[in-house]
């Protein structure tokens, strides 16, 4: 059942799979109107810009770190699908609050008093859904679908998100200079969101109803050390945290690395996101019809050592399109593509983004099929904790090399250099899952 088409067409897997589409993509509108209206209007620097967006990496990732192991236990020890609901009828509220954010900004009204604290409240405020959301689109798979099945559906998971985040940038690009109709489409979407997860099937908990931890730091503490008895799974985490940190980077990076080396105005800059999630979505199909269902690493090892060559041609790339570039104007998509080079920006993009996601997918398929039913949600909050730990350490590192005066484009070596080490891992995985090492090696 490695064709994973058919999925899409029962109820066990559809309504969920559309309300987790409608959550990255409103989440990504949301979002990239707002990094880009700052970065684009809002300030004039650089450094400015690169702190900003770092400080709104940090805002919506602290949620994942502080609420995960919580979201874990309640999405095991409680019904999923009801869960989903309520979290949705909160993405309502939040984007409320956002709209009157982006209403302000784009008025002019107490843009640095009140406007860019409410967008950045209502930024933590979805990355508190999304860290109750998270362990629930993956746990809620084994669920509902056959065992042969659940490949195919992460893959389809993962290839829906980026869809959606492709789209949601492809708005946000759109509305840029609109920014109160992206104030409106925002909370329309959520409605939307709202009510197609109400058709989310029944996913009642699967073992003993325990009690719940709502300390947010002993609740971490002991999930990851019970996820640490599940090696396998354990190994899985840390290699996507590392593959997190990667991301980190290179996303903290990417907006005002568009704007400063590229010269590329926020059209062109949704465009080369556009590319990144189009390379993913092909990236977590492709390896599904690799792999043919099974859930293993085997094509892990060589998928990221391929994106970190192409990680590194994407520096190569941007050196000479710095060096070709004379006049420093912002350009939209009409000039950009004018340039030669601007191809193999492009390519350059999508590969980094295709290998990334034949990559992790499979790793995410990990955590929940190597651990038992009644605890799939907790494998995938100990990875959430995990990861946002990751994607902190990215975060500073990006801001590190900054204040260390390490060049925007000069920074990309590092994510390219981590590949090797996300390789390292993934081939330790893959013959520990093939019984070449023992996992306690």
């Amino acid at each position: 059942m490695y064709d994973s088409r058919h999925l899409l067409k029962v109820r066990r897997f559809l309504p969920l799979f559309v309300t987790q589409l409608l959550n990255a993509f409103n989440d990504n509108l949301y979002k990239t109107t707002m990094v880009f209206f700052v970065v684009y209007t809002v300030y004039n620097s650089a450094d400015a810009e690169l702190m900003f967006s770092s400080v709104a990496s940090g805002v919506f990732i602290l949620p994942f770190f502080l609420l995960s192991a919580i979201a874990g236990q309640l999405a095991d020890m409680r019904d999923k699908a009801m869960l989903i609901r309520r979290i949705k009828f909160a993405e309502v509220i939040l984007m409320l609050i956002g709209a009157a954010g982006l209403f302000m900004a784009w008025y002019g009204i107490a843009v640095d008093t009140i406007a860019i604290p409410l967008l950045m409240l209502t930024l933590f405020g979805t990355g508190v859904q999304s860290a109750f959301f998270g362990p629930i689109k993956y746990a809620i798979l084994p669920q509902h679908l056959k065992r042969d099945e659940v490949l195919a559906g992460t893959g389809l998971v993962e290839a829906g998100t980026y869809i959606a985040i492709m789209s949601g940038v492809i708005l946000a690009g759109v509305l840029s200079e609109r920014v109160e109709i992206a104030a409106f489409a925002i909370i329309g979407f959520a409605l939307i969101g709202y009510l197609v997860a109400r058709q989310v099937p029944p996913a009642p908990p699967q073992g003993e109803i325990e009690a719940i931890d709502f300390n947010p730091f002993t609740s971490s503490w002991r999930m990851i050390n019970h996820i640490r008895k599940h090696r396998e799974v354990f190994y899985a985490i840390i290699a996507i945290s590392f593959f997190w940190t990667i991301g980190s980077v290179l996303f903290i990076q990417f907006p005002p690395l568009a704007k400063n080396v590229l010269y590329a105005d926020a059209r062109v800059a949704s465009l080369f996101l556009v590319f990144f999630s189009i390379g993913v979505a092909i990236g977590s199909v492709a390896v599904n019809m690799l792999l043919k269902g099974r859930v293993s690493a085997r094509y892990s090892p060589i998928s990221v050592t391929l994106m970190g060559v192409m990680v590194t041609a994407f520096y190569f790339v941007c050196r000479a399109w710095n060096a070709m570039v004379e006049d420093e104007t912002l350009m939209d998509i009409a000039t950009f593509l004018t340039y030669p080079l601007a191809w193999a920006v492009l390519a350059s993009l999508l590969l980094v983004a295709i290998f990334g996601g034949m990559f992790v997918v499979p790793l995410y398929a990990f955590l929940t099929t190597k651990v038992p039913k009644s605890q799939t949600s907790r494998a995938v909050a100990a990875n959430n904790i995990i990861n946002s730990g990751a994607m902190v350490v990215g975060a500073l590192l990006a801001l590190a090399l900054s204040a260390m005066g390490v060049p925007l484009a000069e920074q990309l070596l590092l994510s390219a250099g981590m590949c090797a080490i996300s390789a390292w891992l993934g081939r330790m995985l893959y013959r520990a899952e093939t019984g070449e090492i023992a996992l306690d090696d």
